[in-house]
């Protein structure tokens, strides 16, 4: 420890070579952080979209729950003669997001490039429609009408000019339409 004070007291010119090797180390901790904020600005901005879209599911299946609402629930129901038939509608979900974050279908998945390079990849959507039931017996503790989304998404890691390996995550969002009267 006393040689370390020594040379950074020194004017010799001997803690050049130190002042150099901390410089770079934190240049490397800086791109690290840079990175880990760029995963994180990715991941929260697809999500944000995400709920978006799950959110104009609901409302576009807003037609056939106010049918619900008037009756004292709100389900997805529409009159059929008699009795209320199912109908609800999982909407365009990919097709919303390919607006939103400017992504193009490839196969399976939908991908985001920026310039020539792949920013991140979605696949493997899954919507999940709950419907409320239809006259309920106690109406203030019924399942409420409920959508789940649930993506993947992967974005390309880069560390030092080398990609690595990619991070993956699922992604889930939930939105419910709920009664204001």
């Amino acid at each position: 420890m006393n040689k370390l004070k020594y040379i950074l007291r020194d004017k010799a010119g001997n803690g050049f070579p130190l002042v150099v090797a901390i410089t770079l180390a934190l240049v490397i901790i800086l791109c690290g952080v840079i990175e880990y904020f760029r995963l994180n600005i990715i991941a929260s901005g697809v999500k944000e979209a995400l709920e978006d879209a799950i959110i104009v599911t609901v409302n576009d299946n807003y037609a056939d729950v106010y049918h619900g609402v008037r009756e004292g629930y709100s389900g997805g129901y529409q009159p059929d003669g008699s009795s209320f038939s199912y109908s609800v509608n999982t909407g365009d979900i990919y097709g919303y997001m390919d607006g939103v974050l400017g992504m193009e279908a490839v196969g399976d998945s939908h991908v985001k490039y920026a310039g020539d390079a792949l920013e991140y990849k979605l696949s493997r959507l899954d919507v999940t429609i709950r419907n409320a039931p239809l006259a309920p017996s106690y109406p203030k503790n019924a399942q409420r009408f409920e959508a789940d989304a649930v993506i993947w998404l992967e974005v390309p890691v880069y560390f030092g000019g080398k990609e690595l390996a990619p991070m993956k995550i699922k992604l889930k969002v939930q939105a419910g339409y709920t009664e204001v009267f």
